[in-house]
């Protein structure tokens, strides 16, 4: 029976080119390449009732006239939605196998129980795989939002205020905290937007949008290097449409292409 194979190495996924220009991931009934015995294929929930398996390699594969290697992010712009939905929760399979080995009570070897849950050869301590929350608002103040540019940004564009909810606080509180702690902005009405699962590695974004009530943009030197106000008429460079920072502010501009 023929399965997807979602074939990683480090952070590229393994394409299959078509014909017709466009991308797709290798649907076939054995693995598109070699599978070492030490290798652990890992069987994810079926996408439209077809199998899902991923792995990875320890090398690229170069120099193919059937596949290339695309970077995950990127595939976004190559793939249809689902498939790239789906290779972000191979990629954060592979990185949770990848992390948890070893038992964190005794140090035992762990193995796989389930298809996605881990148990200790020795003391039979069971694991799941881990989801870091994190939350992100569109402050708003009349016809301005506040944008920042985060010092971990690769390129230079802004983008939301964000940040990982902590334990003991709600999701609004969480979003409360971080306009406060990285702006110095206080915020009301703060309201839920929409989720997206952040495979990088293992998120999950939860975004709001929210009104400014007061206080002067004192930034918090340590994560932000740039803020401000920003109107429709007179953006900066902002995320890609990936994103879900992109979306709150799409849906902010009315850009809905």
């Amino acid at each position: 029976m023929k399965s997807y194979y979602f074939v990683f190495c480090k952070e590229d996924l393994l394409l299959e080119k078509c014909s017709d220009g466009s991308y797709t991931i290798p649907l076939q009934e054995e693995a598109p390449t070699e599978v070492k015995p030490w290798t652990n294929v890992m069987n994810i929930t079926p996408l439209e009732g077809i199998g899902v398996k991923t792995y990875r390699i320890d090398a690229p594969i170069v120099d193919n006239p059937r596949y290339e290697m695309c970077p995950l992010r990127q595939s976004y712009f190559k793939l249809s939605k689902p498939l790239y939905l789906k290779a972000g929760k191979c990629q954060e399979l592979l990185y949770w196998d990848q992390n948890t080995k070893y038992c964190g009570v005794c140090g035992a070897p762990m193995r796989m129980d389930t298809d996605i849950s881990k148990k200790c050869t020795e003391c039979g301590k069971e694991i799941w795989p881990q989801l870091a929350t994190a939350v992100i608002v569109l402050i708003h103040r009349g016809d301005e939002v506040l944008l920042v540019r985060a010092k971990n940004f690769k390129r230079d564009y802004y983008g939301l205020v964000a940040g990982f909810v902590e334990t003991g606080e709600t999701l609004e509180e969480a979003v409360a905290r971080e306009a406060l702690e990285e702006t110095g902005v206080t915020i009301t009405n703060i309201r839920y937007f929409g989720s997206q699962p952040w495979p990088y590695p293992c998120g999950l974004m939860v975004g709001f949008n929210a009104d400014y009530v007061s206080g002067e943009i004192h930034l918090q030197q340590s994560e932000i290097a740039k803020g401000g106000w920003f109107r429709k008429d007179n953006l900066p460079n902002i995320p890609e449409k990936l994103s879900i920072a992109r979306m709150l502010l799409d849906a902010w501009t009315g850009d809905n292409d």
